[in-house]
């Protein structure tokens, strides 16, 4: 097996090192967090919010889902719509599936569905809306929220349009097609998450550490809209508080000129008729300016007029703030809110949800993330790496905390169509956000995640919106445990702040003259929550580990005591990572289920105030909430061990128990306590069970074994593909190959074959892939060759677990040692097809590099040409060159 680092690129740059070490019988232990296949509406959910059981079956998210820009005349379309999933791209579904619960996500349990989606396959949507007509001075507007990725709409059976970018709003006139009575409509979504060119986000098809669980298809809400003939598409709200004036674009759809005017009407009394062409200000007398202490808010009314007579309406709002960077009376500079500095203490918020994903249960659920995090202390949230519904925005408007917006990072192979893919979706959410005052700060890069054209595009931002701060890259320069990561000659090119991420510990960025220094992220101290966890049978991890709440309340003071230092050498603002727990990621203030506060949030206030009541205050969350304390009580291992011996044997305490053990590397306990508990199960095929099944059931005599061989598709249907095969084969290996393997250099493979016979196919299964791996590993290739083509046709390329990552490396290896041509053109067949499914760097160097020891110098030239072509920058470039001016010389590319 190969030495699983924290990340591919990590892995390259060992298979340069030649410190990749195979060992056998590993392999087939499952790395896949496959999705859940059920079909019962709103299946249980592990650690559910308290929100979830509030969901309205029929009217889920019922309230207007635009407020700056809100009419009274229409219906929303959320709630149960049927569902298909298919692998045909271009043909509408004769028969669907079920129900799912939209807006949720497919993969989230809230849908009622909670299945994935892989590359290959398009998830339909269908649901009848009833109309009662549409007059001839009249439209009507099917209006989406967010379709990820990629939205195709039918009507009646017509095709209306398409939307590509998952995370931002679109709509369509369906006025032509409707009818009186029933309509159909029907939308259909591709959605390939981080497998294609889209922006994606912390979204994975294989979640895990810092990635998350995808959330594909409809994840915002549907609404109908009746509007005139003629009538208001978009307003643009722009606010200079030092001329007093706000500056309003009215955008209009059929309006005539002559004979149509826009009135706009401010709630301070202020009002103006203008053309419908050009900007219309209003001047504000003594402005009541937005911040954080004192969100105040304006409403607005916007008439279309015809004749004298009002023939469209939109009810909007807005705040009057400025956001800058100037220097401070000692000539640092800082960035200021209305031209006073305001220091901005934040919280990295992902916006996931254990229920529903991306998509938050209810409108209160949403507004509690932004009222607790106030109550919490802190001013700012940076809202990372993925657009919200509108209402959240609104909600921050309301309630008064500066935000920090990512853009949706670009996919990290970074094809041009990837390149295009992410410029579009940032277009469109400048333009969608526009008007909300709570943003003041765009953030174009993080962590140099498909980092590219950076000064062209932070130049571009700023043309787009000069009205905020533009943070070129968050995180270019990047410490982890006080060493630099991600060493950057220009990092802060054109930007407006200088922006390092440093964990876990807070450092300043550097010093340049008209840039403001910002910590972009810092902490992750890491506290597990037992029975609130995403997953109960993993420890979770911070960046510093997991400790326990005193130890997590310590080391923030700590910090924030270094920040206060911070601070007085020029640093303006710091974001914590992170206000909630998410999936693995137990470095949370709070739990993911939002249910309880790992330390009181009185305590965070005061130390957070330590620092913003130096330089303005920011006035206490007037919202009632309530949230427990997380009990600090601690019950010893061996304590529950005795209570074990002595009889104990109740589900929960099995569960936790086992769990504990395995923390602890107490095998033996382990196997003893899982199998007592799962002889208990009363339900051995709920997910949960499953899942305890698949990681702690070790050898062919586990009770979980015989579950697991004996009902291969039923848990495949719950867990995934190859799941059940994934744990069975490892099973196997342990118990029947491993321990002849582990006594003696040379195996008696036909007695080894005798031995797992009785277990079918899978046993032989289990033998190829032993046989293979141990070729490599002992460098015995006419074993390799004898079975590598067998194991690989019949099983390997079917398996999630044997991944291109791993055929890469294992013919990297026969590359570097192996000398017998059969087996390099078993290789050379191997990263061919990964090179098809996967054309990166790394896979067509290591194709060159077998193409040009079995003396194929051209095409290995060509092949390697590519290579460095496609290569982004990071890493191993120069290894790459250098093997292509090997080749070229007629020189060995490695030294054997």
């Amino acid at each position: 097996m190969v030495v699983r680092m924290n990340n591919v690129k990590n892995c390259r740059m060992n298979k340069y090192c030649y410190a990749l070490i195979f060992t056998i019988f590993s392999f087939s232990k499952y790395a896949v967090n496959a999705q859940v296949a059920k079909t019962v509406f709103l299946p249980k959910c592990g650690i559910p919010t308290r929100w979830a059981s509030q969901v309205d079956v029929e009217h889920p998210l019922p309230d207007y889902p635009r407020p700056q820009m809100q009419r009274d005349n229409w219906i929303n379309l959320n709630g149960l719509w049927d569902y298909a999933i298919t692998n045909e791209r271009n043909v509408l579904p004769d028969i669907y599936s079920g129900k799912i619960l939209v807006p949720f996500p497919i993969e989230s349990s809230l849908s009622g569905v909670r299945k994935g989606l892989t590359r290959s396959q398009i998830l339909w949507y269908k649901r009848n809306v009833k109309i009662s007509g549409i007059k001839s001075d009249e439209r009507l507007l099917l209006h989406f929220g967010a379709v990820d990725y990629k939205a195709t709409i039918y009507v009646n059976g017509k095709l209306i349009g398409t939307h590509e970018g998952g995370y931002t709003s679109f709509s369509l006139d369906i006025s032509h097609v409707v009818k009186r009575g029933d309509n159909e409509i029907v939308v259909k979504v591709y959605d390939p998450t981080d497998d294609g060119i889209n922006p994606h986000g912390k979204q994975s098809l294989n979640p895990g550490n810092i990635y998350y669980t995808a959330s594909s298809g409809i994840w915002q809400t549907v609404w109908l809209e009746r509007v005139p003939s003629s009538y208001v598409s978009d307003v643009t709200i722009a606010s200079d508080i030092d001329s007093g004036y706000v500056k309003i674009n009215v955008a209009t759809v059929d309006c005539l000129g002559k004979g149509d005017s826009i009135k706009i009407s401010c709630s301070d009394g202020t009002s103006a008729i203008g053309a419908l062409k050009g900007d219309m200000k209003l001047l504000i007398k003594s402005p009541h300016l937005w911040t954080p202490d004192d969100p105040f808010l304006y409403d607005l009314n916007i008439s279309l007029i015809r004749n004298n007579k009002v023939i469209d309406v939109v009810n909007s709002y807005f705040g009057m703030r400025k956001i800058s960077v100037k220097k401070d009376s000692t000539g640092v500079d800082r960035i200021f809110l209305n031209n006073k500095y305001v220091y901005n203490l934040g919280v990295l918020d992902q916006g996931f949800w254990p229920d529903g994903l991306y998509t938050a249960p209810t409108d209160d659920a949403l507004k509690f993330d932004i009222a607790i995090c106030k109550k919490m202390g802190f001013n700012t949230i940076r809202k990372h790496i993925k657009i919200e519904s509108d209402r959240w925005y609104y909600h921050a408007d309301k309630l008064g905390v500066i935000v920090w917006q990512d853009f949706v990072n670009p996919n990290v192979k970074l094809l041009p169509s990837a390149k295009k893919a992410f410029e579009d979706q940032v277009e469109e959410t400048i333009k969608q956000l526009y008007n909300h005052p709570c943003i003041t700060t765009w953030v174009l890069f993080n962590e140099k995640w498909g980092q590219y054209d950076q000064q062209r595009l932070t130049r571009w931002v700023k043309e787009k919106d000069p009205s905020r701060l533009v943070n070129g890259h968050s995180g270019e320069l990047l410490y982890v445990n006080n060493q630099l990561r991600s060493p950057a000659p220009d990092a802060y090119i054109d930007a407006d702040l200088t922006d390092i991420h440093s964990y876990p510990y807070p450092r300043n960025a550097p010093s340049l003259d008209g840039k403001a220094r910002v910590l972009g992220e810092y902490g992750g101290i890491g506290v597990s929550v037992d029975g609130h966890k995403w997953n109960d049978l993993e420890t979770g991890w911070g960046y510093d580990g997991t400790i326990s709440p005193s130890a997590m309340l310590s080391q923030y003071e700590d910090m924030m005591d270094s920040i206060i230092i911070l601070e007085r050498d020029g640093l303006s603002a710091s974001i914590y990572t992170q206000p909630f727990d998410v999936e693995s990621e137990q470095n949370g203030l709070i739990s993911y289920d939002r249910q309880v506060a790992k330390v009181p949030l009185e305590k965070l206030q005061a130390i957070n105030n330590r620092i913003l009541n130096r330089i303005s205050s920011i006035g206490a969350t007037h919202e009632n909430i309530i949230i427990d304390v997380m009990d600090t009580t601690v019950v010893s291992y061996n304590v529950r061990m005795d209570e074990f011996k002595n009889g104990r044997n109740d589900s929960v305490f099995l569960r936790r128990l086992t769990v504990e053990a395995n923390k602890r590397s107490q095998l033996d306990e382990v196997q003893l306590i899982a199998n007592r508990y799962l002889k208990g199960l009363k339900n051995p095929f709920a997910e949960e069970n499953l899942r305890f099944i698949t990681k702690f059931t070790k050898n062919v005599n586990d009770t979980g074994f015989s579950i697991l061989y004996n009902n291969v598709n039923r848990v495949n249907a719950i867990l995934g593909p190859d799941e059940a095969e994934a744990c069975i084969t490892a099973c196997i290996e342990n118990s029947e190959i491993k321990p002849y393997i582990d006594e003696q250099k040379h195996p008696e493979w036909d007695e080894i074959k005798k031995r797992i016979s009785r277990f079918g196919p899978l046993g032989k299964e289990t033998l190829l892939q032993a046989q293979v791996f141990y070729s490599i590993n002992l460098k015995d290739y006419n074993l390799f060759s004898e079975v590598a083509s067998e194991w690989y046709n019949t099983y390997g390329k079917n398996r999630k677990w044997v991944t291109d990552f791993l055929i890469n490396t294992m013919s990297w290896y026969l590359f570097l040692d192996c000398k017998d041509t059969s087996a390099l053109t078993i290789a050379i067949a191997w990263i061919q097809k990964v090179v098809e499914r996967s054309p990166s760097p790394d896979n067509y160097d290591t194709y060159a590099n077998l193409l040009y020891k079995t003396g194929e110098k051209d095409k290995a030239i060509e092949i390697q040409e590519i290579a460095v072509k496609l290569h982004t920058g990071d890493g191993n470039i120069s290894e790459l060159i250098t093997h292509l001016e090997k080749m070229k010389k007629g020189e060995p590319t490695w030294d054997n």
